[in-house]
């Protein structure tokens, strides 16, 4: 089962992407390690892509992040696709504990007070930049668009009719 969670920063990904991957008994990967390097260095185009080849060629993974190379390879896509403002508080949240300290989950050196600008900005475009595309590519693939809360228990059932699994 190949899944990929996707939506703003701060929709909530990471989370229901853990959730998921536990509730499902399959590994989880995070985009922000293959799209980030120590000291908020973004990888390269190539550094990126092999990444995420290692990641696609798994049978079974859940993967979280924007991608279209992930969304691409996924078998079923859930898009969260909440309101900025929520993405905003809900960022808010999660990275001023980090302001001067990497998160557990980024390489070293990613204090969040260096990307707070360019973060905002990403919030705030996403429906106008990203959003479409992803709409686009889920035209073509089985997934649903979550907009409000939803009960994973119903998530995981969800998923496991339209790919027609019993069990992982």
């Amino acid at each position: 089962m190949r899944l990929h969670i996707t939506g703003n920063a701060g929709s909530g990904k990471t989370t229901l992407a853990k959730k998921l991957g536990q509730a499902l008994a399959i590994p989880v990967a995070s985009l922000d390690s293959v799209v980030w390097k120590e000291g908020w260095i973004a990888a390269s185009k190539v550094e990126r892509a092999a990444g995420e080849q290692q990641w696609v060629i798994q049978d079974n993974w859940v993967i979280e992040g924007v991608s279209k190379t992930v969304r691409d390879n996924a078998e079923f896509i859930v898009f969260l696709d909440t309101p900025r403002h929520i993405c905003f508080l809900r960022c808010l949240k999660r990275n001023l504990p980090y302001l001067f300290k990497s998160r557990p989950e980024l390489p070293s050196n990613c204090p969040e007070i260096r990307i707070i600008l360019s973060l905002t900005k990403l919030i705030w475009l996403f429906p106008s930049l990203t959003r479409p595309s992803i709409l686009k590519s889920m035209e073509q693939q089985k997934g649903i668009v979550l907009s409000k809360a939803t009960k994973l228990d119903d998530l995981v059932d969800k998923i496991k009719v339209e790919l027609g699994a019993s069990g992982k």
